[in-house]
């Protein structure tokens, strides 16, 4: 009887989506919408991926998960709860992370669509990047807040997740952090990235959100916070005494205060921060109650803040002796701070708060510090599933391969329509990583070496002349500058199965554009060379001349600031009406367009072949 219904609505798709193979990546607030629309409308094969495991504060809108999942995987306990909703749907899932070896080229290429369900800009740029190689359609999504967006994204033929740049996540000078804060983030910061992991964790001078560049401005101001760094481990020798609270307290928020207090000069034009009192404020705190913590709405006072880094010190030093009583060998213990840890959520909070009120800085509720500690943007559970169903919708599209009528759709909450849709852009011919043209070589790399590479295969079968570069993940290993690998080994080079090596063309007057080698690992036999192409031929286009127009700038990415689930897109955003409804106002002669209201907005289409009824966005 389902099946029935689907074929009503959805035609001869219906049997092609029952025989199709897709990847889900992500199970979280999209994915788990997802991967319910996905088996409900009778996908054969799901596969399923993710890394993380299931946190209280996922109950909210992660409908798959509850309270009994706590700690488990969420790929794992998604694919059971899923398999429920339709038993005869195949779901394979995995707890692992997308980038790992075992998921190749080789692995993307046996899905017939994939689907992006993630939250970091990382792992979303590498399965666009698979999914390029593999020549796979890739259906990308996200959203923040009210906003969301889903992105249809074809090898050749779209915009790829990298044509349009992203916003780079938010690092903070290490200098305003440690010395000059004027804002609440920035303390939280300073507790979260310095004070608690030079504590309890390892030294996070290489920390994304600290910026540790050096000039001849900062140079000395840097050397004495790592003056600082180093009185704190000394400190931290202490941990279980009586009074390490108080020498960890008296270093961070007397000592070092009163050392940038006496700097005058950086006090002209601002507020000087006013150094705290530990016996005075532990006088003031002996009347406050430590289940204070639990109340995360409200901003706590100086003394309450004072009582919980007290006691969320303690809590995590007797966690810290433990873990030290219980590990052996060189493997030194640490802790590691997280959003849903009540100990280290607790003592981030009040040693923000403690610093935010030397400085003058408005100070922060436990619950705010948990949002901005863990670069929490608010998600929506509407959202997320009107997201989900807008991913299914456009994988319709892409498994009758009509590119033409496929969307970039954005969610707003704003304006006068919650959803608009733009046509999607042809790849851009600078695009770093979808314009690149694309070869396999076979290398054995314990006989191949790069000279092999670069003189018998770049060179003589490619035609490569004196300038260029090869580059792989971690840098440069050849260009005219640097012959010192020639004569090294692959292997020794970090090259194995599935590397991928990037090779820049840097002649001055007629450029190839940047050829992408993804490798094959194959033992060299008599017969056969240490390296060597495939059979396909290799064509590797010239780079466009510059175009004497300027092109027009996007302004704000598409008109949606999506960055928790997925910026994604570029081009100018247009409603429906602006775009005069693009493909969908062209009648066929097997369509028939019934208009609800006699008007030309929201088009009904009839196709008469198989009866489907479909609403033309």
């Amino acid at each position: 009887m389902r099946d029935k219904y689907l074929k009503q609505s959805l035609g001869t798709l219906a049997s092609k989506i029952r025989e199709s193979r897709v990847l889900l990546v992500g199970a979280g607030g999209i994915g788990c919408e997802l991967l319910k629309n996905l088996a409900l409308t009778g996908f054969g094969e799901v596969h399923v991926i993710d890394l993380d495991t299931i946190d209280l504060s996922n109950l909210n809108r992660q409908f798959l998960f509850r309270y009994e999942h706590i700690k488990k995987s969420k790929a794992l306990v998604a694919k059971d709860v899923a398999s429920k909703f339709r038993p005869d749907v195949s779901l394979k899932a995995y707890h692992a992370n997308i980038k790992d070896a075992e998921f190749n080229v080789e692995w993307f290429a046996a899905f017939d669509l994939v689907f992006n369900a993630l939250d970091n800009l990382e792992a979303r740029r590498h399965v666009n990047k698979m999914c390029l190689a593999a020549n796979v359609p890739l259906i990308e999504s996200g959203t923040t807040g009210f906003n969301g967006q889903v992105q249809v994204i074809k090898k050749g033929r779209t915009e790829c997740y990298d044509c349009n740049s992203k916003e780079v996540p938010k690092s903070f000078p290490v200098c305003t952090i440690r010395s000059t804060p004027s804002q609440p983030i920035h303390c939280i910061v300073w507790a979260k990235s310095y004070l608690f992991p030079e504590l309890f964790g390892t030294s996070e001078e290489d920390t994304e959100e600290l910026d540790f560049s050096e000039d001849a401005e900062n140079a000395a101001e840097i050397e004495n916070l790592r003056k600082e760094a180093r009185a704190l481990k000394e400190i931290r020798a202490a941990m279980g005494k009586d009074d390490f609270a108080k020498r960890v307290f008296d270093k961070v928020f007397h000592d070092d205060i009163t050392r940038l207090r006496d700097m005058e000069d950086m006090w002209k034009t601002k507020r000087a921060p006013e150094p705290l009192a530990y016996d005075t404020l532990e006088s003031q705190a002996t009347t406050v109650d430590f289940s204070i913590s639990k109340e995360d709405q409200r901003v706590w006072s100086l003394a309450e803040d004072f009582a919980v880094f007290k006691d969320s010190l303690s809590r995590l030093s007797s966690r810290m002796q433990e873990l030290q009583s219980t590990t052996t060998g060189e493997n030194k213990p640490i802790l590691t701070f997280d959003k849903d840890d009540v100990d280290t959520l607790d003592f981030v909070t009040a040693s923000a708060n403690l610093r935010s009120h030397i400085f003058g800085i408005e100070e922060k509720s436990k619950f705010d510090t948990k949002q901005m500690a863990g670069n929490i943007i608010p998600a929506i559970a509407t959202t997320n599933a009107m997201t989900a169903a807008l991913c299914v919708l456009q994988a319709f599209k892409v498994l009758k391969d009509d590119y033409d009528n496929a969307k970039m759709v954005f969610l707003e909450r704003s304006g006068a329509r919650a959803i608009n849709t733009d046509s999607l852009k042809p790849p851009h011919l600078d695009c770093p990583v979808c314009s690149v043209a694309q070869a396999k070589v076979f290398v054995d790399p314990e006989k191949a070496t790069l000279n092999d590479l670069v003189e018998g295969v770049l060179r003589l079968k490619l035609g490569y002349g004196e300038e260029f570069s090869i580059n792989t993940e971690v840098g440069t290993i050849y260009d005219p500058d640097l012959e010192d690998n020639l004569s090294k080994k692959l292997a020794d080079l970090g090259i194995q199965n599935d590397s991928f090596l990037t090779v820049v063309d840097e002649d001055d007057e007629s450029p190839h554009v940047n050829l992408e080698l993804i490798v094959t690992e194959r033992t060299a036999t008599e017969d056969t060379q240490p390296v060597s192409l495939g059979q396909e031929p290799v064509e590797i286009p010239k780079k466009p001349r510059p175009s004497a127009v300027p092109e027009a700038t996007n302004g704000k990415a598409n008109g949606v600031a999506v960055q928790t689930n997925g910026a994604a897109g570029g081009g100018k955003k247009r409603t429906a009406e602006e775009a005069g409804l693009e493909n969908g106002e062209q009648e066929t002669k097997k369509q028939t367009k019934l208009n609800a209201g006699g008007g030309n907005s929201n088009p009904i289409v009839l196709d008469d072949d198989t009866g489907a009824i479909l609403i033309d966005d």
